[in-house]
């Protein structure tokens, strides 16, 4: 599984390093880095809705009050 965090700076100031690191250690509690590769971007193009997350290309908003709801459900569920 494939997941990007944009790095960019619209989505820099919206929390994207807390949602990066947050992530990257969900990753490793679950010792689920054989399967995930999780990456950095610079603008996906969607700088208004918080910070741009791909998973597998397909596009959602995160924050980091919600990066744990959304690894749950579009990452843990998943594999």
């Amino acid at each position: 599984m494939k997941v990007t965090v944009c790095i960019g700076s619209s989505c820099h100031i919206k929390g994207s390093r807390q949602v990066v690191e947050q992530l990257q250690q969900l990753i490793n509690e679950r010792n689920l880095g054989d399967k995930v590769d999780l990456g950095g971007t610079f603008c996906l193009g969607k700088c208004q809705q918080g910070v741009c997350v791909t998973v597998d290309e397909v596009f959602h908003s995160v924050t980091p009050e919600n990066v744990n709801e959304f690894f749950e459900n579009e990452i843990a569920a998943k594999l």
